[in-house]
């Protein structure tokens, strides 16, 4: 059987494997311990480095037993047609012998898609990437880059079927390209709505809901312009990367350097207006794609495709029967896509079963025994007796950190680096956003028995925590942590075989009767998921949470080692 290494050299580099059917991946912030595993300087490349080893590792493969290394290529000012070969020999000369000699580089977008669309299951679909910027359009396009691509998929081809692109306007310097980025366009933004400190795109999404968008969207229309055949045009700058240009709207000069002074509900009523514009452009070139398709399933990936709101937008209002987002959507994921483009286009491999979940990562190893933290004991050897205790604690409000299999690829934790609490308290959903220093306004997502999910919710949701979904009115009060200020929630939908959260589910739902829990990732602010045991223990007990289970492991904190509790693990 073939062996294909897929990686991404940029930011959230990364590397995946697929191997006698079965993937490989991992991200090496997990190792560096650096969010984003951003390069120290924009443009500088990163070779996943760890993620890449522990990769052969975990298959007992050497780099001479790699048959094909694809990488997603993102030079971003190229010639006409020198650049993929300048680019593969410097990517290549990064990589140990003989892994250098074997690579090979797709688009980015292409990359994008694949990694939704080769793990969706279906066989004829239509493809959409937005993000801010992929590869170089190069001599086929002209200038420009990608930034909204959409395709025609099918097993056997790859049609791109609609590329936005710049448009070429006069000034007294000469021709200058305007771009419309709908990625830079949510970022900046971000960055004059949301303070530093906060992770800009994420913390602008959840304030939306508490603001008005008729205050601003009249206004951002007049800078987002909708056209014939899927066209946007976003007004300079604000489609190109720019975090200096005032945005004046009601009477104020919006700047990143002032957005703490603005008042809340205004930032509020701005970032609701950007979440309602940004949200039509995509359904805009969504509606367009499904007519030149016709295909009744759409693959949505790029960075974009982070925005769950959007995405429970698009499955709503853009045509299509059916809306799969990648599980990896952002620039992680290309590693996968490229991977699995080498394994099903170029050696004819048949595709990888559909996921419900994202586990293709490393275990995390055995709690260290002398290294059970001050404040805390350890009771070993529970067994099957870990997850019905786990539930009772969880049943009274407890709040505890979960590490159970292999770890989760990409930015939501599904149940494997988790924090978990009571969905049914917003006393404890209070509590979460001040032990991870989150904004208040920050909401948290739960996890549901996916045969229970459309009893809570107005979908079935999505094992990768990729959308939003309302809760149903009648439920909403029951579940307050997990119910956001404008009713909906980012759905979880845990299936039957699911090694991380399934069983635990299952006993909380038999001694509350709620089949769902609420899912944080487990994680100090402004890190990544955290990837160990040891890592683990020394999180739980800096966060202080009350618990943590690792294994067959459960880590108690002394507080509640008193005989109520002691009763309650016991029954």
């Amino acid at each position: 059987m073939p062996a294909v290494l897929g990686l991404n050299f940029h930011h959230d580099t990364s590397a995946a494997l697929v191997v006698d059917g079965r993937l490989y991946a991992a991200e090496e912030e997990r190792w560096s311990g650096v969010k984003h595993n951003h390069p120290t300087r924009k443009g500088t490349l990163t070779t996943p480095t760890r993620a890449l080893q522990w990769c052969l590792e975990a298959a007992d493969l050497e780099p001479q037993d790699i048959d094909v290394v694809w990488a997603a290529s993102m030079r971003p000012n190229p010639a006409a047609g020198w650049w993929l070969a300048e680019e593969r020999d410097e990517l290549a000369a990064l990589l140990p012998a003989p892994l250098g000699e074997h690579l090979r580089l797709l688009s980015h977008h292409t990359a994008h898609v694949l990694s939704g669309y080769l793990l969706s299951g279906h066989e004829y679909a239509a493809g959409l990437v937005i993000d801010a910027g992929g590869s170089s359009l190069g001599s086929d396009f002209g200038p420009g880059r990608e930034r909204i691509t959409g395709y025609g998929l099918r097993p056997d081809r790859i049609d791109r079927l609609h590329q936005g692109m710049p448009t070429v306007v006069r000034s007294p310097a000469g021709p200058r390209r305007i771009h419309s980025s709908l990625g830079h366009f949510y970022r900046n933004l971000a960055r004059r709505v949301i303070p530093p400190g906060d992770e800009p795109e994420g913390s602008m999404m959840a304030l939306a809901a508490f603001g008005d968008p008729q205050r601003y969207a009249a206004q951002l229309r007049d800078l987002v312009r909708l056209g014939d055949d899927g066209e946007v045009r976003i007004e300079y700058p604000w489609g190109s990367a720019d975090s200096g240009t005032p945005l004046l709207l009601g009477g104020r000069a919006w700047t990143a350097a002032n957005v703490a002074e603005q008042p809340e509900h205004q930032r509020a009523d701005l970032a609701a207006a950007v979440q309602e514009v940004f949200a039509e452009s995509v359904v805009h070139v969504a509606r367009h794609l499904q007519r030149l398709t016709g295909s009744s399933t759409l693959v949505f990936s790029g960075g974009c495709a982070l925005n769950s709101h959007l995405n429970g937008q698009l499955a709503a209002d853009s045509g299509f029967d059916t809306l799969f987002v990648a599980p990896a959507p952002h620039d992680a994921g290309t590693a996968v896509g490229a991977a699995l483009y080498g394994w099903h286009y170029q050696l004819g491999q048949e595709r990888l079963p559909v996921p419900t979940d994202a586990a293709w990562g490393p275990h995390p190893g055995a709690v260290p025994t002398p290294a059970v933290p001050t404040g805390y004991r350890a009771l070993t050897g529970l067994g099957q007796g870990l997850e019905p205790t786990v539930a009772a604690l969880l049943a009274e409000q407890h709040i505890v950190g979960w590490v159970r299999g292999p770890l989760e690829f990409g930015p939501r934790a599904l149940g494997h680096r988790s924090i978990l609490a009571h969905p049914g308290h917003t006393a404890t959903r209070d509590r979460l956003n001040a032990i991870k220093k989150r904004a208040t306004y920050r909401p948290f997502a739960p996890a549901v028995l996916a045969e229970h999910a459309t009893e809570w919710f107005m979908s079935e949701g999505d094992p990768f925590m990729n959308r939003v979904a309302h809760v149903r009115r009648c439920q909403a009060t029951r579940i307050p942590a997990v119910t956001h200020h404008d009713g909906t929630a980012r759905v979880q939908a845990v299936a039957p075989h699911h090694q991380g959260l399934r069983e635990l589910l299952e006993q909380f739902h038999e001694r509350t009767g709620l089949p769902l829990l609420l899912n944080t990732s487990f994680n100090r602010k402004g890190t990544p998921i955290l990837r160990t045991a040891e890592q683990a223990v020394a999180a739980a007990a800096d966060l202080g949470l009350d618990a943590l289970a690792v294994g067959d492991t459960l880590l108690l904190a002394d507080h509640l080692s008193d005989p109520r509790a002691t009763a309650l693990l016991t029954r």
